[in-house]
């Protein structure tokens, strides 16, 4: 058998040395990479025995099982003319011009033979369509041309998105789906991982920069993700380039994640690079079909490639083709003119004198087997092979079937010309399942339905890693990230993001150009997290809650009667209360006692009167604002003060008009008798309730809630202050009648210093005026002073309550507390004396003045003789 091998078809038809040729009624072209790329200078370089030699057995194996169907195409013979692409758009081209052959018209007129007969030429080939290519660089150059002279073309392996652009190549279908469909499963899976920060980096050539492009596209349509780096392998790496890529893949360190559409060689050598430079680990490598589930580029680097996810267009292992590929030998497979060349390399040994392989290797036996002598695994792409080749035969099963009913073989309207536009249409119409069990169709770009399997590249043990099936993707990603296994069997979801996720109440400040990256600002203040990017202030009666990702309302406080605030001033106001309540009694006890009539007994009790409700003020003041409260607050806030300085005004008013009389003549003064000074003093204070009615109905009592009184900087502390509709303005007014009548007083207590002592009660009362003055002056700036203080209304309620309160303990202190002493410490004092006119009241108390500024002052039994016959006469 080796002997026929070496004497066979390369001698015996050279012209088709570099192609393999099958007969048949109907002839398809195939391209396929047998080699790979040549070096500078060679077009074609090493023998690619899975990529090539599988491949294209796979199509002969296809066309084998066809023309035994007796179904598929019945009486019709499909053969194949099988060209080299050698891996290259430019000698692919060249090769592919033996296609469109027998479409070109040759002109003889001017060419004769030497005896000078015209030429005979021979008739070639007429190709109905084309498999391939598998590049698609390959694919788009052959398909400019293929598409002039209308032959349809089914590639079994390019997947470049721009190949769907049926404007451009119409004739032009696949049964891989193109990456855009891959980018996009890519997409979902990056977003299933919840990266949002990646590289990518691309092989130079239609299939990495238009991969590359679909994701970035992708990207920028759906957002979520944002593009560190687009970095591009050279065609014709430099030494040293991929230690440069991966440094540069370093200047953007949290862009982990790095998406590859390279081919298998430039995805080794980055692997290589990555563990060079003591990268393992830090790389999260996503790979397109080109690493799919391959070794090759894994190889030695299974720590570095740990992790990695890639995916594969869904396909199965043919079983039948294993068979008939492990059947091949030297003696059965003549056709492929280029097994010998496998046969060596496969087992690397020599085929005598004309062997290919240079060396002292062993002689080939012909006896080898494949599989038994040699590692056998199918090639992944033969089943796309296979479909491809099916969906061409089953174009034209149907095609025959319309134009050529009932005829058995080929009618005339198929056997002299088949009209490709009119095959097109045929093609992209087939829905048949293929050797995987799933549907083999085309949508209106030729392009077959997007199905892919994920993997990934998991480290078993510290010596073995493998790919396994961690999900899928048809139109919808399907990933059990359950399975997915990192560094030290880790399954925590390793993070590829430019910045970590801003906290709650935070909100995100992108970097300008860079959606992806961004600084994380507080919501500050009263300010909550409105949305993602934006922060928004809360309500005036809300705060921020806890989180800062939504409001609450403020607490609403008041004065409660437990507070220090309300402790002292309600203290201060049950011992006023007290004392005047035993003042009171005291006087009712000794109601017609000297001291009691002498002091003025109704208008003492009016003055007391006002002095309790000084100190009952203070509970109004603390006890919890309702309409009621407000209301009462209203009426009795300036009453206490109108009744107690109505009534010292009165009273002042009237010794200082005694005295002035008496000077001029014997005769007293109108209105000092004590119906007259009632009716005064109620007049008085009859124009404060008047004041307080008009309040009522301009503006009628209700309550509030004061949210800027602690309105803090920080809200935590904030509350709102629930009180009466009662401003500092109104404050002064109800108190400023009050005040008005105080200062009056004051003046009058001044005019009538000069009374003399104890006459009268002109000196004591012209001390409680001066220290109340005092008391107010005092309260003026503690009160306004604090109206910016968080603690305002505390300190507000405590020093009005607690001025009100000394106000009234000045006026009970200095007025009635002596007299009480008197009653009850000493009554021997408190008895009658003899009636005097009034003319002798007033000589005496002139005489009495001008002792006392000699120095010879008159007894105590003279004063009270004086007093108490003032007070008589007057009655």
């Amino acid at each position: 058998p080796l002997k026929t091998w070496l004497l066979s078809d390369p001698q015996a038809a050279p012209e088709y040395a570099h192609s393999i040729r099958l007969d048949g009624d109907i002839i398809l072209g195939g391209l396929f990479p047998v080699h790979s790329r040549g070096d500078r200078g060679t077009p074609c370089g090493e023998l690619k025995k899975e990529k090539g030699i599988h491949r294209l057995e796979a199509m002969m194996f296809a066309i084998d099982l066809i023309n035994k169907d007796s179904e598929l195409l019945p009486n019709i013979t499909l053969g194949a003319r099988i060209l080299d692409t050698c891996s290259r758009d430019t000698y692919a081209l060249e090769q592919s011009l033996t296609f469109v052959q027998a479409l070109i018209e040759r002109d003889g007129t001017d060419v004769r033979c030497a005896n000078g007969d015209p030429p005979i030429f021979t008739k070639p080939d007429k190709i109905v369509g084309v498999i391939g290519a598998a590049a698609s660089s390959v694919s788009i150059m052959v398909a400019n041309i293929l598409r002039l002279f209308k032959i349809p073309q089914i590639s079994y392996a390019s997947t470049a998105p721009e190949l769907s652009d049926n404007t451009r190549y119409d004739f032009f279908s696949r049964v891989v789906p193109p990456d855009s469909y891959q980018a996009q499963a890519m997409m979902d899976i990056v977003t299933a991982m919840q990266w949002n920060y990646v590289s990518t980096l691309a092989s130079e050539g239609n299939y990495g920069e238009s991969g590359v492009e679909a994701f970035v596209q992708i990207s920028r349509e759906t957002g979520g993700v944002c593009i560190a780096q687009s970095l591009k392998i050279p065609r014709e790496p430099r030494s040293g380039e991929f230690d440069k890529i991966i440094r540069r893949l370093l200047e953007t360190s949290n862009a982990r994640a790095v998406i590859m559409f390279a081919n298998e060689d430039d995805i080794r050598r980055v692997l290589d690079a990555a563990k060079r430079n003591n990268q393992t680990g830090h790389f999260l490598w996503v790979g397109s079909d080109s690493w799919g589930s391959k070794i090759s580029p894994v190889i030695g680097q299974e720590r570095v490639a740990g992790g990695a996810i890639t995916i594969l267009p869904k396909r199965t292992s043919v079983d039948a083709f294993d068979r008939y590929f492990r059947s091949r030998s030297l003696s059965n497979n003549r056709r492929n003119v280029w097994f010998a060349e496998f046969w060596e390399e496969n087992f690397n040994c020599k085929l005598g004198m004309h062997g290919k392989r240079p060396g002292s290797l062993k002689k080939c036996t012909a006896l080898e087997k494949v599989g038994r002598d040699s590692s056998y695994e199918q090639e992944g792409k033969v089943q796309f092979v296979m479909d491809a080749v099916y969906a061409m035969a089953h174009a034209l099963h149907r095609m025959h079937r319309e134009l050529c009913y009932g005829f058995p073989g080929l009618c005339p309207r198929m056997a002299n010309s088949i009209d490709g536009k009119e095959l097109l249409s045929y093609i992209r119409a087939v829905n048949f399942n293929g050797n995987a069990g799933t549907p083999v169709v085309f949508n209106e770009n030729g392009d077959a339905p997007g199905r892919y399997d994920i993997f990934q590249y998991q480290t078993i043990n510290r010596s073995t890693a493998e790919y396994r099936v961690i999900g899928s993707w048809t139109n919808k990603l399907h990933l059990r990230v359950e399975a997915m296994r990192w560094k030290a069997g880790d399954s925590s979801l390793p993070p590829s993001v430019c910045s970590i996720p801003c906290r709650a109440g935070e909100r995100k400040k992108v970097v300008k150009g860079v959606p992806c990256c961004w600084h994380c600002e507080r919501c500050e203040g009263y300010h909550y997290q409105a949305s993602e990017f934006s922060c928004e202030l809360c309500p005036y009666e809300m705060r921020p809650d806890a989180n800062r990702t939504g409001c609450v309302p403020i607490p609403i406080i008041k004065l409660e009667w437990h507070s220090p605030w309300a402790v002292v001033p309600v203290f201060i106001s049950m011992l006023g209360i007290i004392a005047t309540s035993f003042v009171i009694v005291t006087f009712v006890r000794h109601n017609d006692t000297p001291i009691v009539r002498a002091s003025g007994r109704e208008m003492s009790y009016v003055l007391l009167t006002g002095i309790f409700l000084c100190y009952a003020i203070t509970f109004l003041m603390i006890a919890a604002p309702d309409v009621g409260v407000c209301s009462f607050r209203r009426i009795f806030l300036g009453l206490g003060m109108c009744f107690s300085y109505a009534a010292l005004l009165t009273k002042t008013n009237r010794i200082h008009r005694i005295f002035e009389q008496g000077k001029k003549s014997v005769t007293a003064p109108r209105f000092i008798s004590p119906a007259s000074q009632l009716v005064i003093t109620f007049s008085l204070i009859s124009v404060q309730l008047l004041g307080v009615f008009v309040w009522f109905a301009v503006d009628p009592p209700h309550t509030v809630v004061d949210y800027g009184e602690q309105r803090t900087q920080d809200p935590t502390s904030a509350r709102g202050v629930l009180k009466c509709d009662i401003s500092d303005l109104s404050l002064i007014c109800s108190l400023g009648y009050s005040i008005l009548l105080m200062v009056t007083c004051t003046v009058y207590a001044i005019k009538t210093r000069g009374v003399p002592e104890t006459f009268n009660e002109a000196k004591p009362i012209g001390f409680t005026m001066y220290t109340t003055c005092i008391i107010w002056l005092a309260f003026i700036p503690i009160f306004f002073g604090t109206s910016q203080s968080a603690e305002r209304m505390y300190i507000q309620t405590t020093t009005l309550t607690i001025s009100l309160s000394l106000s009234a303990s000045v006026s009970l202190g200095m007025l009635y507390m002596p007299k009480v002493y008197i009653i009850l410490f000493h009554p021997e004092q408190n008895i009658p004396k003899r009636k005097r006119s009034f003319k002798a009241i007033v000589t005496a108390a002139t005489m009495s003045g001008k002792l006392s500024q000699k120095g010879d002052r008159p007894n105590g039994e003279v004063k009270t003789e004086l007093c108490e016959s003032m007070e008589t006469n007057s009655e």
